[in-house]
């Protein structure tokens, strides 16, 4: 599994993210940029410019048309994936840390950070779809404070008026798009904070991954662990293979003592473990420091990582990942 390395980046990556066709790779850093990448070779295929901060956070849509960013520029941007334009703005008073786009593509939710005495927001924007793009709503269709602990990570859950949403003390919770209620949480998902949410492609269940070193499978209806991944380090990232019964773990130690450990102490591998039985069926090396973002080609046919190091690798499976048979002589049917 030779892999495509991508330096396109001057500081450590932030979020990596395939578009739904599998053949574009957008890449965000704390160097202000973001990047798209054929998957197929590596290649750069352009930059979006225009923050002026790191950019936590992207998103795509279903249709390649769209891109949204959060920065912490304290601004949420719009962007057009073909021309690189952008095409909206929105101001916050804090950073955006998370953005993510709704299953029609007609909806945007984003976290704004607690600091200098304004609260934690999530707002949920309408996308105006007609045009070019340039005409969107300023304000929120909605925005509500969650309490407690600070949310740090959102998605659209199954049904559209739910919002998924991760939080700094470990917690997982479900709140009411429009009332901002919280419907339903589990306390206890994690220990530390959640680090990383990725759903499965319905939906119905999603991986999380925490500093507490583990990663967790959950029913997005219940909130109920199905899974738990343990390892030796603190995890970063989290992904669910597609067509097979895999998830892949990134992490590592943390940026400050990355100086006084080896490669091999540090961790810096993504671990593949079997979603089912929860054993580790393998590890790819390549990374010169943690790895922050982990994503799962809609496809199937390769993953990405992005590190601390400031590269992208791009790993496309070998003919034998796919002739494996992970439940033994058990033929599982899709």
């Amino acid at each position: 599994m030779k892999p495509y390395s991508c330096p396109g980046h001057e500081r450590s990556l932030t979020q990596i993210k395939f578009n739904p066709e599998g053949d574009l790779l957008f890449s965000c850093s704390k160097d202000h940029v973001i990047n798209v990448w054929f998957t197929h070779n590596g290649e750069r295929l352009g930059t979006y410019d225009g923050h002026n901060g790191t950019v936590w956070t992207l998103d795509v849509d279903s249709q390649s048309r769209f891109l949204v960013s959060g920065s912490a520029d304290n601004t949420m941007r719009l962007w057009s994936v073909q021309t690189g334009k952008c095409l909206y703005r929105w101001e916050f008073p804090t950073a955006v840390k998370r953005v993510a786009f709704s299953d029609e593509d007609d909806q945007i939710v984003c976290i704004t950070e607690q600091r200098m005495g304004h609260q934690g927001a999530v707002r949920i924007f309408s996308v105006n779809r007609e045009d070019d793009g340039t005409n969107q709503p300023k304000e929120p269709t909605s925005m509500f404070h969650p309490v407690g602990s600070k949310a740090t990570l959102c998605a659209f859950a199954h049904t559209p008026n739910l919002i998924l949403m991760g939080h700094e003390s470990g917690k997982v919770a479900l709140f009411d798009a429009k009332t901002g209620e919280e419907v339903l949480s589990n306390e206890r998902a994690h220990m530390d904070l959640v680090t990383d949410l990725q759903l499965s492609p319905d939906r119905s269940y999603f991986i999380t991954s925490s500093k507490d070193k583990t990663a967790r499978l959950h029913e997005t209806r219940t909130l109920t662990v199905l899974k738990t991944y343990s390892t030796e380090t603190p995890l970063n990232s989290a992904a669910i293979a597609r067509g097979k019964p895999y998830v892949l773990l990134g992490g590592g130690q943390d940026a400050m003592s990355v100086t006084t450990t080896s490669l091999r102490q540090g961790k810096f591998e993504t671990r593949f473990w079997h979603k089912v039985f929860e054993e580790e069926v393998g590890r790819v090396k390549g990374h010169f420091g943690p790895i922050n973002t982990i994503a799962v080609s809609p496809k199937g046919d390769c993953f990405a990582s992005g590190g601390e190091d400031g590269f992208v690798r791009v790993h496309h499976f070998d003919e034998s990942y796919f002739r494996v048979k992970p439940y033994g002589d058990l033929e599982i049917e899709d």
